[in-house]
């Protein structure tokens, strides 16, 4: 059988060999960290060992609460702003994780513009009218791969009183880690397994206390050798160097590929990860190319995985003013720091010929 080529790593990325000898060890490490006798204090001290090791591997020096998921992680970061205090605002391009932690009419939507950043003007009318709140901003969109500029928006969100989480989980091990109050990020996004994840916090008085692990913030035993596996995987991608310049070159193949052959690329013109990108083929289905690539041996997605199954319109890109019809065509294609040049070139002659196939029945 022809070896498929996987170009989905947005929605999850196969777990790193280091990553498995870790979690190997993990399971060896079976005591329950929060037991007082000697087996569970030994647990404890490996569990300690990697949240430090995460936090280096990312240049954190805030405090750090392990999760099963970037789902809950965000449930943590809610659930102050939830018992009390100004109504949320998210950003229009977040992940559905996030939007589902605010129901409708319960929060403020912040727009974004063409280039899919969020509207410094609409944040400033927002923390005029309720400052003190949280703010959510995606760092990198996952169907886009569009940028945000959280530098300049963590500013504003300051001088506000209000704090800023950000949900990191399309670039921690990728890109550099940038400002926020509270930050999510999720193993199986960068090489760990499933089941591991972690909210960073500036400052824990910005939690509530939920359960009786991570200091009394998080109820549940922690999966150990996942965390182990984790903490791994961030140490192998913080020696990557090469990885932003490597999948820069392969994305902007893509782009030029496609846009021969006719095609949209989302977002185009505005700063995105060389790890995301989103792409529309003209006169066919997004449904029906991710048919027909899977029957050539290509994984790709359209959105987020959360949606992809589901086909159902694309809030971010209805919120950076694609076309619907535009968006019905659009397809993501995710890297992996190590995808190669060979397997990107393997996927554009696939799309040109299949927008070829749909530009001959549309004539």
């Amino acid at each position: 059988m022809k070896q498929r080529i996987y170009l989905d790593h947005a929605a999850t990325t196969p777990v790193l060999p280091e990553a498995r000898a870790a979690m190997g060890e993990g399971l060896e490490r079976w005591a329950n960290p929060s037991s007082p006798h000697a087996d569970g204090r030994i647990a404890k001290r490996v569990l300690e060992d990697a949240r430090e090791r995460i936090k280096a591997a990312l240049g954190w020096n805030g405090d750090l609460v392990f999760t099963a998921s970037a789902s809950e992680a965000a449930a943590l970061a809610f659930a102050r702003c939830r018992a009390a205090g100004p109504k949320p605002a998210l950003s229009a391009v977040e992940h559905d994780a996030i939007r589902r932690q605010v129901p409708a009419g319960e929060g403020f939507s912040l727009p974004a513009n063409s280039d899919g950043l969020v509207d410094p003007e609409g944040l400033a009318t927002w923390l005029r009218l309720a400052p003190g709140g949280l703010v959510a901003v995606q760092h990198v969109n996952s169907e886009t791969g569009v940028v945000q500029s959280i530098g300049e928006l963590i500013e504003a969100v300051d001088a506000a009183g209000s704090h800023l989480l950000v949900d990191c989980a399309q670039s921690a091990g990728k890109l550099p880690l940038p400002s926020g109050d509270l930050l999510i990020i999720s193993a199986h996004k960068f090489g760990g397994p499933p089941g591991a994840a972690a909210l960073l916090v500036r400052d824990l008085k910005l939690l509530m206390p939920t359960g009786g692990q991570e200091r009394g913030y998080r109820g549940g035993t922690e999966n150990l050798p996942a965390i182990m596996g984790m903490a791994a995987a961030l140490e192998v991608r913080a020696r990557d160097a090469e990885a932003v310049e490597r999948q820069l070159h392969n994305r902007a193949i893509l782009d030029a590929w496609v846009e021969a052959q006719g095609g949209t690329v989302i977002c185009r013109d505005g700063v995105r990860s060389p790890f995301v990108a989103s792409y529309a083929m003209p006169h066919m289905s997004a449904q029906a190319q991710l048919v027909r690539f899977d029957g050539m041996g290509f994984s790709v997605s359209a959105g987020s995985a959360c949606s992809s199954g589901s086909m159902k319109p694309s809030h971010v890109l209805e919120a950076v003013g694609i076309s619907p019809d535009v968006a019905a065509r659009a397809v993501r294609v995710s890297f992996a720091p190590k995808t190669l040049d060979e397997d990107v070139l393997a996927f554009a002659r696939a799309w040109q010929s299949l927008a070829a196939e749909a530009a001959s029945r549309a004539a």
